[in-house]
């Protein structure tokens, strides 16, 4: 008879090939597992361990970070809109264009080369009182249903929906976040003087296959956006 951690992995394998765990997803806790299937955590430890030998599963070392707006986390499958929602922090979004982007345009925004032919959605949201708090310049590819965009709209007033529309998912990406003056544009736009430092973050997130999903600059209210990183070893 198999010993218990390998009946363990074979439980966790099945709900990963039938889908109930995608590819990609992080594992749920050791504690959550452990609660779930009714053992004790060395034994969804071992499991995992065993995972890791049959390749189902991969341990990554620093990978984990997530934007927050006042302590809600926002880095979601769903988008920005819905986390705020659920977490009980709604703002106003306000699109302020949605047009084909320039190539001045696009090297400013520092665009990979794969999105010479591109679509930019920029963004304003504001608290409740009207208070602007973060400007967002998105730039997707021009292809498919994307390229009606600045006619047709987004889908349900959502960027991340109109992707899924277009059969564009997230499997991997990278992030860079730092401290910049607002030039006149965007400070004009938040309502600042010119030179007030915001976070500016920059995320670029591609497809399975290595295709780009969507480029995303964005200038933060450091009053009200932290980024977070997670450090250590997680299935």
């Amino acid at each position: 008879m198999n010993a218990k951690y390998q009946r363990v992995a074979s439980l966790i394998e099945q709900r990963i090939r039938d889908g109930d765990l995608a590819d990609g997803q992080r594992l749920p806790g050791e504690s959550e597992l452990a609660r779930d299937l009714q053992v004790s955590r060395g034994t969804v430890r071992q499991a995992i361990g065993e995972l890791h030998r049959r390749r189902l599963v991969s341990t990554q070392m620093g990978v984990g970070s997530f934007v927050t707006f006042d302590g809600v986390a926002l880095d979601t499958p769903r988008g920005w809109a819905h986390a705020l929602a659920v977490g009980g922090t709604p703002l106003d979004v306000e699109i302020l264009a949605i047009a084909h982007a320039a190539p001045p345009t696009l090297a400013a925004l520092a665009a990979p080369a794969d999105l010479a032919d591109a679509i930019l959605v920029r963004r304003l949201r504001r608290l409740p009182d009207g208070s602007p708090v973060s400007v967002e310049n998105a730039v997707v590819p021009a292809r498919g249903p994307l390229r009606e965009l600045p006619t047709q709209g987004l889908v349900d007033a959502s960027l991340t929906a109109t992707l899924a529309a277009a059969g564009l998912r997230a499997a991997h990406g990278e992030q860079q976040v730092g401290v910049e003056p607002l030039d006149a544009a965007d400070a004009a736009v938040l309502r600042r003087g010119e030179g007030t430092p915001f976070l500016r973050s920059m995320r670029t997130s591609y497809t399975r296959a290595g295709d780009v999903v969507e480029h995303v600059v964005s200038f933060l209210d450091p009053a009200h956006f932290r980024l977070h990183i997670t450090f250590g070893e997680s299935a």
